[in-house]
């Protein structure tokens, strides 16, 4: 079978996992009909707010999702109503095309606005937030867009990007951006390799998910580990195989 190889990989197919509820109502896999808000704010418990000096909003990837839900069609369908809803932002991050980082829009809306307090970017980026969160779900936006649709000057719209609610994408165009999240990316990158590495260097590159809980982690990981593993199985990063002791992880390359 043919892999893209990185940081998230082409989908393998599992069997079907026995579905065990948590206290959120979230199974480790979910056949009928699923609360995507729910699985949402489950995975964002995992979240390490204290690890930012709680100046992040609380922020999942969406595939971690899929490691909760096996029907992806489901996951879209539920995020994208959510996000049609203005209840859910949804941002691309830089490290993989693939990879959509899920945050609550007042979680978001907060957090921009406390770290914009008494800074000379504060009123346009409020301005921001009322006149183009509220009415577009695009990822990204053009010079065109911004300056005829949502009415910005082009000094705006620097000060948009200099206060990390944009990011360049390219010439003449921008993300959608989580402000101060580098941090977020450098800690999330780091702690996915070293969980990985803790998977390959298990005996037949293979560990029970509930072993892998419960292991004493380096230093690298600066996440919950079940974060981590949400993670990776829900990029298909690992096989995650039923067994008699457990669910079993087993790393893709095998």
């Amino acid at each position: 079978m043919n892999r893209k190889r990185g940081l998230i990989s082409d989908t393998f197919t599992s069997k079907k996992r026995k579905a065990v509820p948590d206290r959120f109502g979230v199974s480790d896999d979910v056949d009928g009909p699923v609360d995507i808000k729910s699985t949402v704010e489950y995975l964002m418990t995992l979240f390490p707010r204290k690890l930012f000096n709680d100046s992040l909003p609380l922020i999942v990837l969406k595939h971690q999702l899929y490691s909760l839900i096996s029907d992806k069609t489901t996951v879209d369908k539920g995020v994208n109503k959510l996000r049609e809803q203005g209840d859910l932002l949804m941002f691309q991050l830089g490290f993989d095309s693939e990879a959509f980082a899920l945050v609550f829009t007042s979680d978001f809306k907060a957090k921009v606005l406390a770290g914009q307090d008494g800074r000379d970017t504060q009123e346009t980026v409020q301005k921001f937030l009322d006149r183009v969160l509220s009415s577009c779900t695009d990822l990204s936006f053009s010079k065109d867009q911004m300056l005829r649709d949502f009415q910005f000057t082009d000094a705006e719209i620097t000060q948009l990007v200099k206060s990390g609610v944009l990011t360049v994408r390219d010439a003449g165009s921008w993300w959608l951006a989580i402000p101060n999240s580098g941090k977020f990316t450098k800690y999330f990158i780091q702690g996915r390799k070293a969980v990985l590495n803790m998977v390959k260097k298990s005996k037949y590159n293979e560990v029970l998910k509930a072993d892998l809980e419960e292991r004493k982690t380096p230093s690298q990981v600066k996440f919950h580990m079940k974060y981590h593993i949400h993670d990776i199985v829900g990029a298909e990063l690992v096989e995650s195989i039923p067994t008699t002791s457990g669910t079993l992880l087993r790393h893709a390359d095998v």
